[in-house]
C-alpha cells in the first residue's frame, strides 16, 4: 500500500527522500510527509513537513520551509484509519518531539495500546493506528517497561524490539530519534522493507525503485529483523532474538531505466508494449534437448508424480491467471484443479492433505492474503510452489519452490505484462506436469511449446494496429456499464478485461459466461450497456455468435475480439478487433492485449490517471 523511504548519510537527505517518494507514487496514496534530523541549528528536535495531496505538493512545502538534515524518513499514505488530513499524514512523532515514525501496514491492537498510553499521559493528535508506535517506543525508551514488557532503559534498539512484541498486525517501520541523529532503525512484519548502501550513505524503502538509482545490491528484511542504518553506509542487522547476523545481499538485475517511462505517456502503455519481451523472456530456456526443464522443482518430483489434486491461490489478476491455468492443467495432465481467491481460502477449513500441490501466485510476492493462504496450506501438510515477479519477496522465502516470471519491474498499478508472463509460465508448468506424468507425449508437448514461442510476435502484430480499439473505446466511454462475455477460455479472459476496465476507468463492468446471459444478465442490456465479446476460433465459437446476436437484438453496441480472417463476424458486430490465429488454450495471451488497450483508452477519455487509479495500490500488503 503506502510507500516509505529513509536515508542517512553525508549529504542532505531531502533530495533522496523526495526522489524516492516520487518513484513510489505508483503504490497509491493520498498524503505525504518527511521528517529530518541532523540540522545543526536545532539538533534536539525532528523537523516534520506533511501535506494532503501529491508528492509535488510536499516538495513545494519542503522548499518553502527551508528545512534540511542529513538523516530522514519519508512516507506516502493511503488512508485506512482516519481521513486524508495533515494530522493523519505520516511521519508521526512522540510527545517529546524527539522520535518520529513512518509505517506501512495496520496495527490491529492500536485501540487498547492507545488507551493504556493515554492513561500514562501521552497525548494523541491523529486518528491513525500508526501514532501509537512513536508513543509506545517513547514510553519503553524513557522508562524501560510498559504493560509487563521490559527493555533496557535509554537503549533505542532494545525499546524498538520490546515494542514490536506488543504490536499485532502488519508493519514496516522506520524510526529516527534525535539522540541518534545519524541512525535510522527499521523493522518489519508481513510488510515489505528493503535496505542498501553506497558511498554516500544507507537507504531503506518499501520497494526497490526508490533506491535503485543508488545501489543494485539490497537486503530484504525478514519478519522480526531490525536493521540500524549508519551515515557511513554501514548497516547492522539483528534477528528477532536480538542476535546480530550478516545477510547476503541480493543483486537487482533490472536498472533505473526500467522505472522510467522511456518516452511513453504513461507506465501502463509502456508495460503493455513490453509484453512481447516479458512473454519471450519467461519462455526462454525452458526447453532443453526436447524436454521441458524446471530444475527449481527437482525436490518436488515425488509430489508432482503422485499428487491427486492441485489448488491454485491468488488475488485479483493473479487469481485470473490461476483460472486460465486450471483449464490447461486439467486438460493436459488430467489432475483435478481448484482455484481459490486467497482471501476466502484463508478463512475457511479447506480440504488440503500432504498429497495436495498448492500453487500460490503473487506478482509482488508480498500479497498479505496469498501469504496467509500459503501458511494455512503448510499447516495442513501441503507443499507450495510460489510464482512471483520479485526476487527476495516474502513469497520466495516461504514457498517450498519458487518460479519467477521475467516481467521485470512493473510500475503501473494495473497489471499487464506480469499477467501475460504469469499465463506463459503457468502454461509451461502445465506442460511440465503433463510431461512428468506421461499424459502428453513429447510431440504434443513440442507442438504446444512451439505455439507458445509464436505468441510474442503475435502480440507485436496486435500492438502495431490499434485504431479499431480506439474507435470502439470512443463509442463506449459514456456507457452506464459494460458487459464482457465469452465461453471457455474466452469467459476467463473476459474476467480480466472487466477488472482492467473497472480499476483504471471507474466504469462499472461485469464478465459473464456467454451462456449465462439468458439466466439474468441479459435484462441489463440496452443502448447504454455495450457488450464486449470474445469470439475467436474455438469449439464454442458458434455458440458465442448466437449470444452476440441476442445482445445486438437488445440494442447493445457490440465489440468483438475475433480471429484474423473471420469476416463473417462483422455482420453481428459494431466493432471487430482482430487477433492472429492461435491454439485456443493460449488465446488469453493475445486476446488480453486489446482488452488492456480498450480499458486504457476509456480511462483516458474519462480523465483518469491510468497509472495510479484511486483507492488502489500495487502491492496489497494488508487485508
Amino acid at each position: 500500500m503506502c510507500g516509505i523511504v529513509g536515508f542517512t548519510g553525508s549529504v542532505d537527505a531531502r533530495d533522496f527522500l523526495l526522489s524516492g517518494l516520487f518513484k513510489l507514487e505508483y503504490r497509491g496514496y493520498d498524503s505525504a510527509g518527511i521528517a529530518l534530523i541532523g540540522n545543526q541549528q536545532h539538533p534536539d528536535t525532528v523537523d516534520v513537513i506533511r501535506c494532503v495531496g501529491k508528492v509535488i505538493e510536499l516538495k513545494q512545502a519542503v522548499e518553502e520551509a527551508g528545512i534540511s538534515g542529513t538523516c530522514g524518513i519519508g512516507h506516502t499514505r493511503w488512508a485506512t484509519h482516519g481521513a486524508p488530513t495533515v494530522a493523519n499524514a505520516h511521519p508521526h512523532v512522540s510527545c517529546d518531539g524527539k522520535l518520529a515514525v513512518v509505517h506501512n501496514g495496520i496495527i490491529e491492537n492500536y485501540v487498547s495500546l492507545r488507551a493504556a498510553l493515554r492513561e500514562l499521559g501521552h497525548v494523541f493528535v491523529s486518528d491513525t493506528d500508526t501514532e501509537t508506535v512513536p508513543h509506545l517506543i517513547e514510553e519503553l525508551y524513557s522508562k524501560g517497561s510498559f504493560m509487563g514488557t521490559f527493555c533496557k532503559q535509554g537503549d533505542l534498539l532494545s525499546a524498538i524490539q520490546a515494542a514490536t512484541t506488543l504490536l499485532e498486525g502488519a508493519y514496516a517501520l522506520e524510526i529516527v530519534h534525535t539522540d541518534y541523529p545519524h541512525n535510522i532503525y527499521v523493522t518489519r512484519r508481513d510488510s515489505p522493507l528493503v535496505v542498501g548502501s553506497s558511498m554516500t550513505g544507507a537507504f531503506a524503502a518499501s520497494d526497490t525503485p526508490a533506491i535503485i538509482d543508488h545501489t543494485r545490491d539490497v537486503v530484504y528484511l525478514n519478519d522480526g529483523d531490525v536493521a540500524i542504518l549508519h551515515r557511513g553506509g554501514a548497516i547492522d542487522f539483528f534477528n528477532e532474538e536480538g542476535e546480530r547476523f550478516f545477510p547476503e545481499p541480493v543483486h537487482i538485475e533490472w536498472d533505473a531505466e526500467a522505472a522510467e517511462r522511456a518516452g511513453f505517456p504513461d507506465f501502463m502503455l509502456k508495460e503493455i508494449y513490453e509484453q512481447p519481451r516479458a512473454v519471450s523472456d519467461t519462455l526462454e530456456g525452458r526447453m532443453v534437448d526436447g524436454h521441458l526443464s524446471f530444475p527449481e522443482l527437482s525436490e518436488m518430483a515425488d509430489l508432482i508424480g503422485c499428487t491427486d489434486r492441485i489448488v491454485i491461490i491468488g488475488c485479483g489478476t493473479s487469481y485470473h491467471a490461476g483460472l486460465i491455468a486450471h483449464e490447461m492443467i486439467e486438460a493436459w495432465s488430467r489432475i483435478p484443479v481448484e482455484v481459490e481467491v486467497a482471501s476466502e481460502f484463508r478463512y475457511r477449513d479447506p480440504i488440503i492433505t500432504p498429497d495436495t500441490l498448492v500453487i500460490a501466485i503473487s506478482q509482488s510476492g508480498e500479497t498479505a492474503d496469498t501469504l496467509a493462504a500459503l501458511r494455512l496450506a503448510h499447516e495442513k501438510g501441503a507443499r507450495v510452489i510460489g510464482l512471483t515477479n520479485v526476487e527476495g519477496s516474502r513469497l520466495t522465502r516461504e514457498a517450498d519452490a519458487v518460479l519467477f516470471i521475467r516481467a521485470k519491474l512493473e510500475v503501473s498499478v494495473a497489471a499487464t505484462k506480469s499477467f501475460l508472463a504469469q499465463i506463459a509460465l503457468l502454461a509451461l508448468l502445465a506442460l511440465y506436469l503433463a510431461q512428468e506424468r506421461g499424459s502428453l507425449d513429447a510431440a504434443g508437448i513440442a507442438e504446444r511449446y512451439a505455439d507458445l514461442m509464436r505468441i510474442p510476435p503475435q502480440i507485436e502484430e496486435i500492438l502495431s494496429e490499434t485504431s479499431t480499439i480506439k474507435r470502439a473505446a470512443r463509442a463506449c466511454w459514456r456507457a452506464h456499464s459494460i458487459m464482457f462475455i465469452g465461453r471457455g477460455m474466452g469467459s476467463v479472459t473476459c474476467r480480466e478485461g472487466a477488472l482492467k476496465l473497472k480499476e483504471i476507468s471507474y466504469l462499472h463492468a461485469e464478465a459473464y459466461p456467454a451462456g449465462e446471459l439468458k439466466h439474468g444478465p441479459i435484462a441489463l442490456l440496452d443502448d447504454h450497456v455495450p457488450v464486449v465479446a470474445i469470439a475467436t476460433e474455438s469449439l464454442v465459437k458458434g455458440k458465442v455468435v448466437s449470444n452476440i446476436e441476442e445482445c445486438a437484438a437488445r440494442g447493445a453496441k457490440v465489440v468483438v475480439v475475433a480471429t484474423k480472417g473471420d469476416t463473417s463476424i462483422a455482420e453481428y458486430s459494431d466493432y471487430v478487433i482482430y487477433i492472429p490465429k492461435i491454439r485456443d488454450c493460449f488465446m488469453p495471451l493475445t486476446a488480453s492485449v486489446p482488452l488492456q488497450l480498450f480499458a486504457r483508452e476509456i480511462a483516458l477519455l474519462r480523465g483518469c490517471d491510468v497509472d495510479k487509479p484511486r483507492n488502489l495500490a500495487k502491492s496489497v500488503t494488508v487485508e
